[in-house]
């Protein structure tokens, strides 16, 4: 039996679970990137800036950040679901966490682009 919810990010299970999957792909290797970054470079306030300046690697953040998103709402509707049956509280808790996820992505591309 599937689960039918307004809060479930994709329309199965299936779908769900590619978003965790590729989101998970993307955040591995944003980590690996920067962590050989940190180690192959003296990081200092100019090469963070200049890695930070380049257009290819504020895209590369977005995209992570992006994925960060999906990633971290499905894993969250997922045990809210699970552990919270009363729906009132399962929405409150699933409202607060969209809200915080949206202002975590608008405060992001803030930062990466300046807007």
């Amino acid at each position: 039996m599937a689960v039918n919810s307004v809060t479930n990010l994709g329309r199965s299970g299936v779908y769900d679970w590619m978003v965790q999957r590729v989101s998970a792909y993307v955040l591995a290797l944003y980590t690996i990137f920067l962590l050989g970054f940190m180690l192959t470079t003296d990081v200092d306030y100019e090469a963070w800036a200049g890695l930070f300046g380049q257009t290819w690697f504020r895209i590369f953040s977005l995209g992570t950040l992006i994925a960060l998103g999906g990633h971290a709402w499905v894993g969250l509707w997922t045990v809210s679901t699970d552990y919270i049956k009363a729906t009132l509280p399962r929405f409150l808790f699933q409202a607060a966490c969209g809200t915080v996820m949206f202002v975590y992505i608008v405060w992001g591309i803030q930062i990466l682009w300046g807007l």
